[in-house]
Formats: C-alpha cells, structure tokens, sequence
C-alpha cells in the first residue's frame, strides 16, 4: 500500500504482462515468512519464476505465490488487486487465502474445514456458496480479460445478470454467493487461480476445465487450461 500510493514505475516482463516494485517486494516478505513457517515445503512465486528460477515440485506439495495478482488494478488504482497464496497437495489447492490489501478484506478456505471472509480486523465469517437461482445465472468475468471466445460462452448460458471483477475476487465473488459462475477462456497461470480456486472449493464451489475435468495443478511449465468455476448446479 506504500508503494501503491506513490507515482510508482512499471515495467514490462517477457510475456508483456506489467509488473512494479509492490510484486517483487511483497514476494521477498512472502517467501521469507512462509520459508520460516515450513522450510521443507517448495515455494512456486511469480516473479521467481518470471526471473527464470522454477523449483523442483517432484516432492508433490508446494506453495503457490502470487504477490500481486491483478497488477493492472494495482496501476490503474480501482482497487480490485489481491494478494494470492495457495497449498497444493497431490495437484489440488488444499488450503488458500486471498487479500485485498485496499479495502483490508481476507478470504480463507481449507478443504474439510471451509471458507470465511474477515473485513477490517473483524472476526471471520464463514461463506458459502449460493444455489444457482432458477430465472438465470449472475455471471462475473475479469475486468481487464474479457475476450470473444469467454464472450461466445457467456451468450450460450441462461444468464441474468452480470458483474465485472479484477484478479482472484471472481472466484471469491463465487464462493460468497455473489455470483454462480466465472467462466475463463484465456490465459491463466497456477498462481493466478491456486488461492482463489482453495476459496471457492472450500466454500463448496468447483473449477473444471472446459471437458469437465477437475483443474489441475504442477503442470508442466504451470499454465492453466481454459476453465469454468461455478457455485452450486451452474
């Protein structure tokens, strides 16, 4: 936030993707506590990887790092930028938390103990998500991604409503019953969705790529399929 509210500098990574000072500090701060917390655990961050460091994962659980996941917010200032760790075990988010450093809100779910949201310092509340109403779906898409063939889905559906969100607050919006479906056709990294997609599972959602299979995580080279979350029969 210190960084957030100076005329900070961007630059651009190899994928033409923008990146600023505020990603690579609050990555060191990150690594540096979750290496304290379990030295033996493998950590996957974005900005390791953009440099080229890629970590061994064989030993199957990892961490997966995401310090600024919706670096365009964060420059054009909308707010809508999250912070994004998850827990991988056996190629599925186990546990995850997702923060929102400007309106101080903290998403958190583990699979068999669910998922809560604590705003401002406040006590957590659990959340779940909500019943796909019958008059139509309420349908949220990225604010900054939104592209023809995630545009092409989007009209096959019974849709009543629509939302537009920054980062991993689609898969949040979900998992709190503000939204029945997220629907991604476009590029995505593991890091992008892993604590989002924790969130949402534990809140009772799902993500599945497009052939209805499970997302994945530990792939090769770590990119997403294109992929669908949803709340309850959406």
């Amino acid at each position: 936030m210190t960084i957030y509210e100076t005329e900070f500098a961007v630059a651009a990574k190899a994928d033409h993707s923008p990146v600023t000072e505020a990603d690579e500090l609050a990555e060191r701060i990150i690594i540096s506590r979750l290496e304290n917390l379990t030295p033996d655990t493998t950590i996957v961050a974005e900005e390791k990887m953009a440099s080229g460091d890629a970590p061994d994962i064989a030993t199957g659980e990892f961490w997966l790092v995401d310090p600024l996941d919706g670096t365009r917010e964060f420059v054009s200032r909308n707010g809508e930028f999250t912070v994004n760790i998850a827990l991988i075990s056996g190629g599925s988010p186990i546990l995850g938390v997702v923060y929102i450093p400007v309106s101080q809100r903290l998403y958190a779910g583990a699979i068999s103990l669910g998922a809560t949201l604590a705003e401002n310092g406040a006590p957590a509340g659990a959340i779940r998500v909500r019943q796909a109403p019958d008059h139509g779906l309420l349908v949220v898409a990225s604010r900054s991604h939104l592209n023809d063939e995630t545009q092409a889905f989007i009209a096959d559906l019974d849709v009543d409503g629509f939302k537009h969100a920054g980062s991993s607050l689609k898969f949040c919006l979900v998992a709190q019953g503000e939204a029945d479906i997220y629907p991604r056709l476009g590029r995505t990294m593991e890091w992008d969705t892993g604590a989002g997609h924790a969130v949402l599972a534990a809140a009772g959602g799902s993500v599945s790529t497009l052939d209805g299979a499970p997302l994945s995580y530990g792939k090769p080279g770590f990119e997403n399929p294109h992929f669908v979350a949803r709340g309850l029969a959406s």
